[in-house]
């Protein structure tokens, strides 16, 4: 396993240390036959995709039985580094797009993550609620915000912040989380020291 994340993760047991290395040679595999992630980020898979996913992870602390919704999760990020933090955590990954679902599940039955369960649907057809949203970066706020109303289920004892949505986004988010003003945002930076982060946060809207 790429030494980063056990850096900024030193708690990992035994079997999370063996699913994160696992990781890149399985993802190698898959975009070998579908495109999932961008080739020049395979080089920097750990840093680009494990540890951007495991950034919602230096926020929120997810208590077992917690439900949480990956949308537009593509190949499983974040919802697959997340599953394996927080192995006592459900975690329900949804795109719209069939063979990125079939990554998602061949890779969870791989690593043996039975807190894993993926959907081909778009987000706003769901008809169920969660405790928390995860997400990274797949459309502007007030579109995702759409997508996501009445999904997520109010409360405070299901992670360490109460529930809501936590998202990964990039650059500037001034002018596109103007009709949030709840909105809190966390840069990366602070926790990452990696140049890539320079400009990752995550957006937290409590439910």
């Amino acid at each position: 396993m790429n030494d980063l994340i056990e850096k900024y993760f030193p708690a990992l047991t035994v079997k999370q240390k063996e699913q994160f290395k696992a990781l890149s040679p399985l993802y190698e595999e898959w975009n070998a036959k579908i495109n999932v992630i961008s080739r020049k980020d395979q080089e920097q898979f750990y840093e680009r995709h494990v540890l951007h996913s495991l950034g919602i992870a230096k926020l929120c602390r997810f208590e077992p039985g917690a439900q949480v919704l990956d949308i537009g999760t593509g190949g499983g990020f974040p919802g697959i580094p997340l599953a394996i933090l927080f192995p006592k955590a459900d975690f329900h990954l949804v795109d719209s797009i069939g063979k990125k679902i079939l990554v998602v599940e061949e890779v969870a039955k791989a690593l043996g993550l039975k807190n894993v369960s993926a959907e081909q649907i778009r987000a706003e057809k769901l008809n169920r609620s969660f405790d928390f949203i995860v997400s990274r970066a797949v459309t502007q706020m007030p579109k995702f915000m759409a997508w996501t109303r009445n999904r997520i289920r109010k409360g405070n004892s299901a992670g360490s912040m109460a529930n809501g949505i936590l998202y990964l986004k990039g650059g500037d988010l001034k002018e596109e989380l103007a009709p949030f003003p709840k909105a809190k945002v966390y840069p990366l930076n602070k926790y990452f020291e990696e140049e890539f982060f320079e400009t990752k946060k995550v957006v937290y809207l409590k439910a």
